[in-house]
């Protein structure tokens, strides 16, 4: 499968079939409780792998995609909202399964569900960790374990995000385009689902360059940066299940790509470009009485707890305590919330 159709619109990575995913910079949630889902406080920058060959490892460019900017210990989450026709949409961390925990597949599944449902599934927060919770996604460095993909295959090979998307198969989506028309000959469609994105907040200053990762010191980046996700608070979010059979989809993926997660220091030296400030005060977040947000769906069921993804540690067990102090966001902050240009991304080996 080659990578050609995968764009970048913006910070949107534009999969074949409708899909859309930008990944979203959020306040890192406590290791303790269960959270309300965070705001979005603005999108990371993705660039092309292949727009900066000369300075990347080999290892990316023989993986191709795309690559974003993260800080140690920042979360983030995945919105879909723009994705229009139905998709199977697959999101591995460091090809374990966000969703099965499983290792990575080149089909869709049911037994388990190893992929997300678009439009249905507004964003993704974690991992499942099922009963209408995902484990909040958190940057961290490879080499300590802390990582899912350590802590589930043992290994930490790969890092980074995987994307691969399924559409429905000819048939079903020559069904369900029918039935969008006839739905908007007899009303008016909504608009799209925004997704929890909150105000975009101005950022903490960047910390000193002596406060950098000490494997960041090279000039150029001879070898690959090791960033992986492992995982943080839990938050209420549900991972709907599919109510279609999984024979609905194609069992060939429309498009797929590699995201590379890259320190600060390396972000400014492989793209010249600034890396973005670092992530806000959430004490003074929620302080300022900004909002929170609560989303359901009464139409659709969560998921099982994946019982791969269940044994997984937060992230403060491997890199210490979390000093950040934290203001539970009073009740009346947390909203409910809902009942291809640019050049093409390439595709490598992975």
């Amino acid at each position: 499968m080659t990578g050609d159709t995968v764009r970048i619109d913006g910070n949107a990575l534009l999969l074949p079939g409708g899909v859309q995913v930008r990944f979203i910079r959020t306040l890192r949630l406590p290791e303790t409780g269960t959270h309300a889902l965070p705001p979005g406080l603005g999108e990371f920058p993705v660039r092309r792998v292949e727009d900066h060959a000369d300075r990347v490892p080999a290892q990316w460019r023989a993986r191709g995609g795309v690559m974003l900017p993260v800080y140690l210990r920042e979360a983030m989450w995945l919105s879909f909202a723009g994705s229009t026709e139905p998709a199977a949409l697959q999101v591995g961390v460091g090809k374990v399964c966000a969703v099965s925990g499983r290792p990575w597949s080149s089909r869709p599944a049911h037994d388990p569900q190893n992929y997300v449902v678009l439009p249905r599934q507004p964003w993704l927060d974690g991992i499942n960790s099922g009963k209408g919770t995902v484990r909040q996604f958190v940057a961290v460095p490879l080499g300590l374990g802390a990582t899912v993909e350590g802590q589930v295959t043992g290994e930490e090979v790969w890092g980074g995000v995987q994307l691969q998307s399924f559409p429905l198969n000819d048939r079903e989506l020559a069904a369900w385009r029918e039935e969008q028309r006839r739905a908007r000959r007899a009303r008016r469609m909504p608009a799209p689902f925004s997704g929890h994105g909150g105000p975009c907040l101005p950022m903490a200053a960047p910390p000193a360059a002596g406060a950098a990762p000490a494997a960041a010191g090279a000039p150029r980046a001879r070898s690959a940066p090791a960033m992986g996700l492992g995982v943080g608070g839990a938050l209420r979010q549900e991972v709907y299940a599919d109510d279609r059979p999984v024979g609905a989809w194609s069992g060939t993926p429309a498009g797929r790509v590699f995201v590379h997660l890259v320190t600060p220091p390396q972000w400014r030296r492989i793209t010249g470009e600034a890396p973005p400030p670092s992530p806000v005060d959430r004490a003074a977040y929620t302080r300022a009485g900004l909002p929170w947000f609560d989303y359901y769906d009464d139409a659709a069921a969560d998921l099982a707890p994946a019982e791969e993804l269940g044994a997984v540690e937060p992230v403060g067990d491997w890199l210490g305590d979390d000093h950040e102090p934290w203001q539970q966001p009073a009740p009346h902050q947390v909203r409910p919330l809902g009942d291809p240009p640019g050049k093409p991304v390439g595709d490598g080996d992975w």
